[in-house]
């Protein structure tokens, strides 16, 4: 945890790992689908280099392995040509002086076979998540997966570790793991999606296994204080619950401790969490005393709520999606109170090959 005061606000500068980044404003990964044929491309580049000026970038969520693939035109890192194809968008972000986290992430569950080649996706267990996916033959329901054998485990991990080799040969300054929204890690930890009955199941020590297995593999290739980790107690996606997601988070938080990461970052509920049920709201003042290194947060924020987050202490970094689409260069409309681009929701996630720079590229910046 930082040394905060009541004057600590998004423009202080903070220690991340070795870094000292000029500000305390993330952008958030978030997934845009603008990889056609999963291959990093020259329009990525541009689209994070604009945004360079965020203290800290977090990429989309990047398939470590073909059968980690959720949607079309996601990134992957587990070839030659994507690591060169990610080297652009490095090279890209380093020269705007900025600094950039992958986040890697296997979807497990939330997958379909016609995204797989006709495999059948993979899951602690064969429970179906809840909704539906665009595939090549349209949008379909989420199927239900196979429930991996436990000697197939070390097999995931592996590639995760492959994954955080990749990226370092691709130029990253750390990496992120994706813990978060119903994906595969998300998945062990949970009991509504994990009922196995070895190692990785029953207990919360046992659900976490796989968790604490990801992060030694990924810390061993970066060490612990260049890579962070995403995590969401209160998500809804997907058809995600957990019997006790307090006690399940908060002994997965402590064990986290363990590691020194960079940092956590800890997702408030969303609109649509709150609504599906009850859930741990808000997140932060639950978690906070039980972790001792950084947490960036997310959740809504603006620049008034980023500033007072800061202040008390609670968090150490915001984190920053939609604001971040439509203004790619937000830091700097935040630090003169300048107007904020609208971001168009219908562009969010690019469908097909055509037309990839509408909603991406294009936000205008402010005019000097």
């Amino acid at each position: 945890m930082q040394t905060v005061d009541s004057l600590t606000n998004l423009f202080s500068p903070v220690k991340l790992g070795p870094y000292t980044l000029t500000n305390r404003i993330v952008m958030a990964p978030m997934t845009r689908l603008r990889a056609v044929g999963s291959l990093p491309n020259e329009l990525m580049a541009t689209y994070y280099a604009q945004r360079a000026s965020a203290g800290l970038i977090v990429s989309e969520c990047t398939m470590v392995s073909p059968l980690s693939n959720g949607y079309m035109n996601c990134p992957g890192i587990y070839s030659q040509e994507q690591i060169e194809g990610w080297k652009q968008v490095t090279e890209a972000v380093h020269a705007q002086g900025g600094k950039i986290f992958l986040q890697l992430w296997h979807s497990g569950r939330v997958a379909h076979s016609a995204l797989l080649n006709g495999e059948l996706p993979i899951a602690p267990s064969a429970i179906a998540a809840a909704g539906t996916l665009h595939t090549p033959i349209g949008k379909v329901n989420l199927e239900t997966p196979r429930a991996l054998e436990t000697k197939e485990i070390p097999q995931i991990v592996e590639q995760f570790r492959q994954g955080a080799e990749n990226a370092m040969t691709a130029g990253f300054d750390g990496v992120e793991l994706h813990g978060a929204f119903g994906y595969l890690i998300d998945q062990f930890l949970q009991d509504g999606s994990n009922q196995r009955h070895d190692e990785y199941g029953g207990s919360i020590e046992n659900r976490t296994r796989f968790l604490l297995e990801v992060v030694t593999a990924v810390t061993n290739v970066w060490g612990g204080n260049l890579v962070g980790i995403k995590l969401s107690p209160s998500n809804t996606f997907y058809g995600m619950k957990d019997s006790n997601p307090q006690e399940t988070f908060s002994y997965a938080i402590a064990r986290l401790n363990d590691f020194n990461l960079a940092y956590i970052h800890l997702m408030e509920p969303n609109e649509t969490d709150l609504a599906n049920r009850e859930v741990l709201n808000p997140v932060l003042p639950i978690f906070r005393p039980l972790y001792i290194g950084t947490i960036i947060t997310n959740g809504g924020y603006d620049k008034q709520k980023g500033n007072q987050v800061l202040s008390s202490g609670e968090a150490d970094l915001v984190s920053y999606a939609r604001l971040f689409i439509a203004n790619p260069d937000l830091p700097q409309r935040f630090q003169i109170d300048a107007g904020l681009n609208t971001p168009e929701v219908k562009t969010f996630y690019g469908i097909g090959d055509k037309d990839l720079e509408k909603g991406y590229t294009n936000y205008p910046f402010l005019e000097v």
